[in-house]
């Protein structure tokens, strides 16, 4: 019996060969990118952080536009600081050295969205702040104010100033640590640890 290949027939074989492997690994790629993406805004929504902040988390398979046995995906956070504060748990002080204000539910949202600040409450609600000093535990900002139904400190319609009292509007801290709430680093290295298995699988499959 006598074999034979031409060199013509063995260059196609090859080419084929390439061009699955090109469509495995961006196949493959591509999947872990969107599969960690998902992850991690999973984690930011059970973490209670919010579908606006899981919605920054992106993932992008380069190059774009074909296959390649370089693919890459790229999956990262349109909002880093906030995402990598809440991954890694820092220690925050104030940046002028001084206090950080911690508002308490009494002082409601900022209309900017985030945490609203001492110097924008007064402007939204005419009311003046007064520092309070305490040796042990957090100082205190605190307005003279009327509650709400909803637990938020209003201004008095009252001429007589009926229903005023002392409302603590902030904590006062010189220092926080932000509690870690998420696990990038895990799910990043899970999939790269899968990769090799989930290009085999896909070239097996375009064979």
């Amino acid at each position: 019996m006598k074999l034979s290949a031409s060199v013509t027939d063995i260059a196609k074989l090859m080419q084929g060969e390439i061009a699955a492997g090109e469509t495995a690994v961006t196949a493959a790629i591509k999947d872990a990118g969107l599969n960690l993406r998902d992850n991690w805004r999973g984690q930011i929504v059970r973490a209670g952080l919010g579908q606006r902040l899981a919605r920054t988390i992106r993932s992008e398979v380069y190059p774009k536009g074909h296959d390649s046995l370089n693919a890459a995906a790229m999956v990262w956070s349109r909002a880093p600081v906030i995402v990598e504060a809440h991954n890694t748990g820092p220690l925050i002080r104030s940046a002028d050295g001084f206090w950080l204000a911690i508002p308490t539910p009494a002082a409601g949202k900022s209309l900017r969205g985030g945490r609203i600040t001492p110097g924008e409450w007064e402007r939204r609600t005419g009311l003046r702040l007064r520092f309070i000093y305490r040796r042990s535990g957090p100082s205190l900002l605190i307005a003279e104010a009327r509650l709400s139904r909803k637990g938020r400190a209003v201004r008095s319609r009252s001429k007589t100033g009926r229903g005023l009292t002392s409302v603590p509007i902030f904590l006062l801290v010189p220092q926080v640590r932000l509690s870690k709430r998420l696990d990038l680093e895990r799910p990043a290295k899970a999939a790269l640890a899968a990769l090799p298995a989930a290009i085999a699988r896909r070239w097996s499959e375009t064979r």
